[in-house]
């Protein structure tokens, strides 16, 4: 009991420590890759290449007044900051790193992470309606409605990648794609569903409703900064912006996770196991597939204009659900045939 407990604590403290890495020097790196996508340097001031800013911009924001405008429901605008970034944290449990890398194994992983996606999208209501600022209410009713409209799509695509593996679990959907880069379900054929040519449509339904999930550009109707100031975290300082801040970047690391074990192989070596290299299936290639996702994050926000908030709902609801929908029951059958 002892040794679980401690374990527990190890697994929160390590979960912290690489939310925490990551929202600063995601940040950096957004920066940098502004910086190159328009040709101008990013940060270049603070330490080699600008390497110690976030650190310096984390400072910063624990130095800072939290500012609590008047009239406001006090106890909800407090809480709605930690309700954003705690079920991030949550969700890094059950994510599998490598086959011997992981937290906690949870037979219902993508369950549990679905559940607690829905509960930090709350969070973006309450801050909204606790806020008592018009832009901030606006914000949270679009970034809900988003929400709603893509977690539609996303939880379809991933309960078909769950038909095919046989499993709820991630660390054995991931170990479902071992053997090479032509086991991974990014491809048309798989094993147990035959010829299936959506597969690769249901990758970039996926990838497409991560990036609207985590409210990123040209998805960020949310935070539209030409329409509604800062959106629902208008009347945020300190680090009340800070945990929003560090949730939508661990949400984003969760996203790219999500598309790494579900449709990359998770840890798998794409050349298939090299028995004479030590590391053929390790957290390297994880990471590796992981930030590259997330490069690719960046590049779309720095590339692509805000959408309307019309085309972004119609988006869902007239094409991705539709195709995710007939993709599922195309699978079904297909498994039934060549089971």
């Amino acid at each position: 009991m002892e040794l679980s407990l401690l374990n527990a604590f190890i697994a929160v403290f390590i979960a912290i420590a690489f939310v925490g890495a990551n929202a600063a020097y995601l940040v950096w790196w957004e920066r940098k890759g502004a910086g190159f996508f328009q040709r101008r340097p990013g940060p270049t001031e603070n330490g080699p290449w600008g390497l110690l800013q976030p650190p310096l911009d984390g400072i910063k924001l624990m130095t800072k007044q939290l500012l609590i405008p008047g009239g406001v429901d006090k106890a909800i605008f407090m809480v709605a900051p930690v309700l954003a970034m705690f079920p991030a944290l949550v969700s890094f449990v059950t994510i599998p790193f490598s086959s011997s890398i992981q937290a906690h194994t949870i037979e219902v992983g993508v369950l549990l992470i679905f559940a607690f996606a829905a509960l930090g999208s709350m969070s973006l209501l309450v801050a909204g309606w606790s806020s008592r600022n018009k832009y901030a209410m606006i914000s949270s009713i679009r970034a809900v409605s988003q929400t709603v409209a893509y977690e539609i799509p996303l939880l379809i695509t991933t309960i078909t990648v769950v038909l095919i593996a046989g499993s709820l679990e991630l660390s054995e959907i991931a170990a479902a794609q071992m053997g090479g880069i032509w086991n991974w379900y990014i491809w048309p054929f798989q094993k147990s569903a035959g010829f299936n040519i959506f597969m690769p449509i249901s990758f970039m339904i996926m990838f497409i409703c991560s990036v609207a999930e985590t409210n990123r550009a040209p998805f960020d109707l949310g935070e539209a900064e030409s329409e509604l100031v800062a959106g629902f975290h208008t009347e945020y300082s300190s680090m009340g912006f800070g945990l929003f801040f560090m949730g939508e970047y661990a949400n984003i690391v969760i996203g790219a996770c999500l598309i790494t074990i579900l449709f990359l192989g998770g840890w798998a070596c794409p050349f298939g196991d090299l028995g004479f290299f030590p590391f053929t299936h390790h957290v390297g290639w994880f990471l590796l597939k992981l930030y590259l996702i997330i490069f690719v994050f960046v590049w779309i926000r720095w590339t692509f204009p805000r959408t309307t908030i019309y085309g972004l709902l119609n988006l869902s609801w007239q094409y991705m659900i539709p195709l995710s929908l007939f993709n599922l029951l195309l699978t079904a059958a297909l498994i039934k045939v060549f089971a």
